[in-house]
């Protein structure tokens, strides 16, 4: 996959890569933001069910502004429809899905992500936040936890870190970093490059992650 973030909106490569990581019969589980864009780059005839903890397995496509139903919403507040075989369920019910473990998935975006796999994404000190909600047990209980954020902030500052200077969700929860630069996952050895996505060296990567990390792209071909 030949991606190039320098003439293509960093957002949409990051989704498009994180598409590829899913497979038919997932149970899946979006994060608020830029992981809600993944559905629309899985591959043709690929099947999972879509997760949304305030009461719905089956998640559909965005309503259009003809087919709103305004009793209908996912936990991000979007307009959505229900798939074919989805279900609405009580809150006790979704959580209780989370919680048992049962999502093969959860794509989460970040703040800072440590080279050690801890996850900090909801707040940054003396700014609002309405608290850190579902994402402290989706962190911790999903089989498979896949950050997807740009590399830098808006400031160039990098968000993949030794250890996190913001306050934590969970700790060492995250397998997979997917940004608009490389796909990282995260073991007992630390950060292992998996993927480059851009047109940065590797040298230059280095530079913009601020956390050491192997390369394993040989390894993996």
């Amino acid at each position: 996959m030949n991606m190039k973030p320098s003439s293509a909106d960093p957002r949409r490569v990051i989704a498009q890569r994180a598409a590829a990581e899913l497979r038919d019969g997932q149970l899946i589980n979006l994060g608020i933001g830029l992981p809600s864009l993944i559905p629309g780059y899985l591959a043709p005839g690929t099947k999972v069910w879509l997760h949304s903890e305030n009461g719905i397995v089956g998640v559909g496509a965005m309503a259009s502004a003809k087919t709103i139903d305004a009793d209908l919403i996912d936990a991000g507040g979007g307009y959505i429809t229900i798939a074919p075989g989805g279900a609405i369920v009580d809150s006790a019910t979704s959580f209780g899905i989370i919680r048992r473990g049962l999502l093969d998935i959860t794509f989460l975006g970040a703040l800072e992500v440590s080279q050690n796999g801890d996850l900090a994404n909801w707040l940054i000190p003396g700014k609002f936040a309405a608290g850190a909600g579902g994402g402290i047990e989706l962190a911790q209980k999903a089989k498979r936890v896949i950050v997807t954020m740009q590399h830098t902030d808006k400031d160039g500052n990098p968000r993949i870190v030794e250890r996190c200077t913001l306050p934590l969700t969970a700790r060492r929860c995250v397998a997979t970093i997917i940004t608009e630069q490389a796909v990282f996952d995260i073991g007992a050895q630390g950060l292992s490059l998996r993927q480059m996505l851009g047109e940065l060296s590797l040298a230059q990567l280095r530079e913009i992650t601020a956390a050491p990390f192997q390369d394993a792209r040989q390894a993996i071909n």
